[in-house]
């Protein structure tokens, strides 16, 4: 499981999605600075390589490739920016794509897409109001686990006096929403100026463009595979109508069909996220990530 309960606790606090300080308070020690590693497996032996350290808001990107140990640096960036285009936005998302499907233990690219958004910053190439709404779930689907409130009122009946609701107020329920909307809409912001890396003499061009490879024939082999070949002519009447009404028959259909991929049908699941299920009836389909999105743009 690539994401830890390290970085489960660091993404419920919106000081480390916002760059507003340190995540936690400054050590008296420096030497006593931990460094958090995230890995992303993606395919073909690549991963994503995630450094984060929490008590200065530092944090760096790498691409670890299938005959090395360690990551070959992407970008680097100070607390709260300015971030690098280390990726550009359709690698990113291709790649949390793929990410999402190889583990089962995400429900959706959304993590992914949050935590390394800030490397790929938007570009005059980029499709901005697609990438921008992909962004915006991304941020939207970082949530905390609220407990169910504890009973409110008396223990007992009490006098009529005090019998009215009133006198008995509900303990007030916490968002589990991590990020304000107003807060999303400054993070999914083009960047007012980007550091480009990808010119440096040490930036791993061809492996990048060796994981794009791959990560690009995965996502094409699995309308081909079994259980959902059987199901991708409704998928793809989704995908040529623009009506998701069909979303529940074709969740039917591959759970007959024997899928048990927790990421698909977490996907296709009520309550329905929209987008969350854009990618999955791309995915099925075969279609280009973002084709069902623009559609509803």
């Amino acid at each position: 499981m690539p994401v830890s309960a390290a970085l489960l606790s660091l993404t419920e606090d919106p000081r480390f999605w916002t760059g507003d300080g340190a995540t936690t308070d400054p050590p008296d020690d420096p030497d006593d600075v931990r460094e958090l590693r995230v890995t992303f497996p993606v395919t073909g032996g690549y991963a994503l390589i995630l450094d984060l350290i929490p008590a200065t808001g530092e944090r760096a990107l790498g691409l670890r490739g299938p005959a090395s140990s360690e990551p070959v640096q992407l970008g680097w960036a100070p607390p709260g920016g300015p971030f690098p285009a280390a990726l550009r936005w359709w690698e990113l998302d291709l790649c949390a794509r793929v990410i999402a499907l190889e583990d089962p233990t995400l429900p959706h690219p959304g993590l992914v897409v949050a935590l390394l958004s800030p490397f790929a910053p938007a570009t005059g190439d980029d499709d901005e109001p697609a990438g921008a709404a992909m962004r915006e779930a991304a941020y939207r689907s970082v949530r905390r686990v609220v407990p169910p409130p504890g009973p409110a009122g008396p223990e007992q009946a009490p006098l009529p006096l005090f019998a009215d609701a009133g006198w008995w107020p509900a303990p007030p329920v916490p968002s589990p929403q991590v990020i304000d909307e107003a807060t999303i809409a400054g993070l999914t912001r083009p960047a007012g100026a980007l550091l480009e890396v990808r010119t440096g003499s040490r930036f791993p061009r061809e492996a990048l463009a060796d994981l794009v490879r791959k990560a690009s024939a995965r996502l094409d082999r699995v309308p081909r595979e079994p259980w959902y070949a059987e199901t991708r002519p409704l998928a793809r009447q989704i995908l040529d109508t623009g009506d998701l009404a069909p979303i529940p028959a074709l969740l039917g259909a591959l759970t007959e069909a024997g899928c048990d991929h927790p990421t698909v049908l977490d996907a296709l699941s009520e309550p329905l996220v929209p987008l969350e299920a854009f990618w999955m009836v791309e995915t099925l389909t075969g279609a280009a990530p973002g084709t069902l999105l623009r559609r509803h743009l």
